[in-house]
């Protein structure tokens, strides 16, 4: 049976002479409390062509006017198409460069995905995963915007865990014998970005075959330590699920409407994503970590104590971390106390999972307590030392356990870890159709 769930796309790009630095427009999920930064988009944009008028940025969803800004984004993907400014390559992929203020560049492949081996639900056993938990309420307007779109634009990131480097870093050795497809920079502090074209060839199928190649039983698990066969997984979407979830629940109410041999080859069925090495040295994967509000801190740490002992964990409270452990451990500032909570024999991979499993079950009994997502430990202290909260810090996650961590555990629990700051985050730049 073949682990290939990749498809060579037919990319669409801006015609030459388009802007390219006012075409190009960070994730619409960014920014999403800072008005001002999509006002200065506008601004910055303003009639030139540009994703910023084919896209939905999230600051706006609870607009009164979004309906019209759906329909206006519908009209102007139209537009784009029929008068040209909407280009289709011949079938290819395109091999990406981005600076974003690091000393590395982030290296990218954009391809197509089978949206067939994408699954979100919890449980999933699909070739493509998502590191963390799908909120489903966040899919209905995003599909609004997708329904009766002629186009997809994604920022959508597709992991692939490659530690030999064995698919996307050669083909920077060849970039000059390939043609340039763009080379910009990119509004409001998002660096530079260049592109080159792959076309449909022998060189695409031997990419196509090496990511295939991840999917290979014995070194999969060797990779992982797996003593028994759990499910392949190649792809883990890192960034933009909930886009690549909305394009899911869109191509499954389409193809109810398509009779089977239509459905073999829909461009719907296909989601333009860019793949990146885990391993990339431009990654940088930074914990998230907890505060709770409105708590007793012994008595949060005593049910800690007693709902590890029920899985069979030991859990331990201390002043600090013992000097030679296996275990999971979790600082913790709660008022003027500090300490440790130390977790033995979690049948989680991830420490994080372990932690949020037992706060996920306290929440739940506690419905007074409230639970916060943080970056950076100092602000972690300042919140957790304050009456009534309470600061736990997550262990930094190795990049060799993110995907373990998918593979053992199954879908992480949301806000496990971050990639990169808003910034950083893909801007539209490629698209493809969705409609015949």
């Amino acid at each position: 049976m073949s682990n290939r769930c990749t498809r060579v796309p037919h990319i669409l790009m801006p015609k030459s002479g388009v802007d390219l630095s006012k075409w190009a427009v960070v994730a619409c999920d960014q920014y999403t409390s800072q008005p001002d930064y999509w006002s200065n988009a506008d601004t910055l944009v303003g009639g030139a062509p540009s994703t910023l008028r084919v896209t939905l940025p999230e600051v706006y969803l609870e607009d009164a006017d979004v309906e019209k800004r759906i329909t206006d984004i519908h009209s102007t993907m139209t537009r784009y198409l029929s008068d040209g400014t909407l280009v289709e390559l011949p079938a290819g992929m395109i091999l990406t460069e981005r600076w974003s203020g690091g000393t590395t560049p982030r290296r990218g492949l954009m391809l197509a995905v089978d949206l067939e081996a994408y699954e979100y639900k919890p449980g999933s056993q699909s070739l493509i995963r998502p590191t963390e938990k799908t909120v489903v309420e966040r899919i209905p307007p995003r599909l609004k915007v997708r329904q009766g779109a002629s186009i997809e634009l994604p920022h959508i990131m597709l992991l692939i865990d490659d530690p030999a480097r064995t698919v996307i870093e050669p083909l920077f050795a060849q970039t000059e014998q390939l043609q340039k497809v763009y080379d910009t920079d990119l509004m409001l502090d998002g660096g530079h970005i260049t592109g080159w074209f792959i076309p449909e060839s022998a060189q695409t199928d031997a990419i196509e075959t090496a990511l295939e190649a991840l999917c290979d039983r014995e070194t999969f698990n060797n990779k992982y330590g797996l003593t028994e066969d759990l499910a392949l997984l190649p792809f883990a979407v890192g960034d933009g699920n909930h886009s690549m979830a909305t394009a899911k629940a869109y191509w499954e109410d389409l193809k109810k409407t398509l009779p089977a041999q239509e459905q073999v080859d829909h461009p719907a069925r296909f989601a333009l994503v860019e793949v990146v090495n885990v391993h990339d040295e431009s990654l940088v994967i930074e914990p998230i970590h907890r505060v709770m509000f409105g708590v007793d801190a012994e008595e949060l740490l005593t049910a800690a104590t007693a709902y590890f002992a029920q899985l069979g964990c030991t859990a331990t409270v201390a002043d600090s971390a013992p000097a030679d452990t296996q275990a999971q451990v979790f600082p913790f500032f709660a008022g003027e106390k500090r300490g440790v909570l130390t977790v033995e024999g979690s049948p989680y991979a991830l420490p994080l999972a372990s932690l949020q499993a037992f706060l996920d079950e306290y929440l739940a009994a506690h419905p007074q307590a409230k639970i916060d997502y943080i970056h950076g430990d100092a602000v972690v202290e300042s919140l957790g030392t304050q009456a009534g909260n309470m600061g736990f810090l997550l262990p930094d996650i190795e990049k060799n356990d993110l995907f373990r961590g998918v593979v053992i555990d199954g879908v992480l629990p949301r806000k496990t870890f971050s990639m990169g700051e808003a910034h950083e985050k893909r801007y539209y730049m490629e698209s493809k159709t969705i409609i015949k």
